[in-house]
């Protein structure tokens, strides 16, 4: 008995340090994601969850922001290793102050995955009639608020962006008439236009100019990528698998469904509206376009040279 004993012992300490060592194996990455909820800002945590980054041999830790100023400050904080989701123009802004920032990757191409809507009882038809209005955005310097510009600019009104936060704190006010037109990422806010509450006055594919943008950024502080190049590496190859899943499996959508709380038949709209390519991390297109209106919008006093760029981008392939 003391023998079986002895073995079962030997067994299990065995096993607890196979497990440490596994664990220990792992390297830890930090990730601070803007606006929760999303299809495109499941990614990090779905992922983690189906042990595609276990695989790659990540342990991530996921925390969520209010926007682009928030989460270019927690990463030049050093508090995370990779910042998802800040608009583009604000890292251009960050970097020309001299910010040690640097663009790893893309976290958005193109606006075909944003509504913007009034309340049902609202006298704004359209964007025809939004002159003078204000306009939701997450917080200033954000994607949002770059596209609230960009489609003041298409349709020649203007526009009075105001942060609203995040896509429940945005619908609040709109319904409290806090602010005329809110914004969400679909499939947010589609329910609510089933349901008569509110009227969708415009998409993101309304404003062709921005179609092949890379309006949001992944970025890291400069001394991260130095330090963890191979870690971040790893990521993005983890985070490319796991967008392989989420296209392809039935069991993406219902895990989506859970997270999002949207509901199955919500969240299967979601590939819809937000297709594979323009959520891939490597893909980043029409930075030289978006410069020009970053000056126009008073983001940076000029446009980044060449050597610029190829310091601020700098994808871990």
């Amino acid at each position: 008995m003391s023998r079986f004993l002895l073995r079962r012992g030997l067994a299990a300490t065995l096993s607890l340090m196979l497990l440490h060592a596994a664990a220990a194996a792992e390297d830890a990455l930090k990730i601070a994601v803007g606006q929760r909820g999303g299809w495109e800002q499941c990614v990090s945590e779905l992922g983690q969850n189906a042990g595609i980054f276990k695989k790659h041999g990540l342990a991530l830790e996921v925390l969520y922001t209010q926007g682009s100023g928030e989460t270019i400050q927690i990463v030049l904080s050093g508090s995370v290793d990779i910042g998802i989701g800040p608009g583009t123009h604000a890292v251009f802004g960050a970097f020309t102050k001299g910010a040690p920032i640097r663009m790893i990757g893309a976290s958005f191409t193109g606006a075909r995955d944003q509504l913007y809507y009034v309340r049902a009882d609202s006298a704004i038809r359209g964007m025809k009639d939004a002159e003078g209005k204000t306009i939701g955005i997450s917080t200033s310097g954000s994607s949002s608020h770059m596209l609230a510009l960009a489609l003041a600019k298409h349709f020649g009104v203007s526009l009075v962006p105001q942060a609203t936060g995040n896509y429940s704190s945005t619908f609040t006010q709109v319904m409290t008439k806090q602010v005329d037109i809110g914004f969400a990422q679909a499939p947010f806010a589609l329910d609510a236009v089933e349901d008569g509450r509110i009227r969708l006055i415009a998409k993101g594919a309304d404003i062709p100019e921005v179609q092949n943008q890379t309006i949001r950024a992944w970025i890291a502080h400069a001394n991260t990528l130095e330090r963890r190049r191979d870690a971040l590496t790893r990521y993005v190859r983890a985070y490319r698998e796991t967008l392989d899943w989420l296209y392809a499996s039935p069991d993406a959508i219902k895990a989506y469904a859970a997270w999002s709380g949207l509901g199955d038949r919500l969240a299967r709209q979601a590939p819809d509206f937000i297709t594979k390519d323009s959520i891939d991390p490597i893909r980043i297109v029409g930075l030289e376009d978006m410069m020009g209106d970053a000056v126009k919008f008073k983001y940076i006093p000029a446009p980044l040279t060449q050597e610029q760029l190829a310091t601020l981008v700098q994808v871990p392939k």
